[in-house]
C-alpha cells in the first residue's frame, strides 16, 4: 500500500506538518528522503527494511555505499544518492559548532549591526531586528523600501514575522539618505504605533535606530521609548 492510501495521520509528510519533526520515527524520516517505495511496499516499509539491515543505526547506514543501497528493491541510484546526501549533511552539521548569536546590549550594538546594510543607500529602507529573551539576534530583515524621504511599513507584517520567529523583542531601524538624523513626525508616529502593538502582543519594542553613514539616532537613548 502506497503512502497516499494510508490514513492521514500515518503519512510521513503530513505527520511532519501536523505534529512536527519530533513525532516521526526513524523509518518515517527515511521514507520522506526516499520519497516512494515500490509496488510491493510503501516508502515507510522500505525504509524500515533498510534500517533493520543496519540494526536501526544511522551511523551504520552512513557506512553503506550507493551500491549497497540500490540492492534494495525500490531504491535506484537517485534515491540512494538522496539518502547518502542527507546523511552527509547530518555528519557535517554534527562537526560544526553552533554559531553564537549576537547580543544587543546598547544602541551602538544595533547601529553596528545595521550600518553595513543601511548607511550607503540612496532611498529609505525599513528594517527590523528580531531578538530572543536574552536580547540575542534571531534574525534581521528588510521590510520595505521607499523613496528618498519616507518608507512605509505594515505593522501587521512586522509582528507576523516576529511571531513566526518567536521573538520577544524587536528593534526597528531605517536610514535617512539626507544625513539628517532628526526623526520626522512620521518616524515618531510609527514608533508609537509599533510600541503600542508590541505591548498587546508582549513583544517589546526596544529601540528605533535612524542610520546615517557615520552616525545614528536612538529613540531609546533620547528617552522617546
Amino acid at each position: 500500500m502506497s503512502i497516499k492510501f494510508l490514513a492521514e495521520d500515518d503519512r510521513p509528510r503530513e505527520k511532519f506538518l501536523l505534529k512536527g519533526k519530533n513525532s516521526l520515527s526513524d523509518a518515517e524520516l527515511l521514507a520522506i528522503i526516499l520519497g516512494s517505495g515500490s509496488r510491493e511496499e510503501s516508502a515507510v516499509e522500505l525504509a524500515r527494511k533498510i534500517l533493520n539491515s543496519v540494526n536501526n543505526n544511522w551511523h551504520n547506514l552512513s557506512l553503506l555505499h550507493i551500491g549497497d543501497l540500490i540492492k534494495f528493491k525500490g531504491v535506484g541510484e537517485a534515491k540512494a544518492i538522496s539518502v547518502a546526501t542527507a546523511l552527509e549533511i547530518g555528519r557535517r552539521k554534527a562537526a560544526q559548532e553552533v554559531p553564537e548569536r549576537v547580543q544587543i546590549s546598547c544602541s551602538k550594538d544595533s547601529y553596528n549591526l545595521l550600518q553595513p546594510v543601511l548607511a550607503d543607500l540612496q532611498t529609505e529602507q525599513f528594517w527590523v531586528v528580531f531578538l530572543n529573551q536574552n536580547n540575542r539576534v534571531i534574525t534581521k530583515m528588510g521590510l520595505t523600501s521607499g523613496g528618498i524621504n519616507q518608507s512605509v511599513v505594515d505593522i501587521r507584517v512586522l509582528f507576523k514575522h516576529a511571531l513566526d520567529h518567536l521573538a520577544t523583542g524587536v528593534i526597528i531601524a531605517h536610514n535617512h539618505p539626507s544625513g539628517n538624523l532628526q526623526p520626522s513626525s512620521h518616524d515618531i508616529n510609527i514608533t508609537k504605533q509599533i510600541e503600542k502593538a508590541g505591548d498587546l502582543l508582549q513583544i517589546k519594542l526596544l529601540d528605533h535606530i535612524i542610520v546615517a553613514q557615520n552616525s545614528y539616532f536612538s529613540f531609546a537613548d533620547q528617552g522617546l521609548l
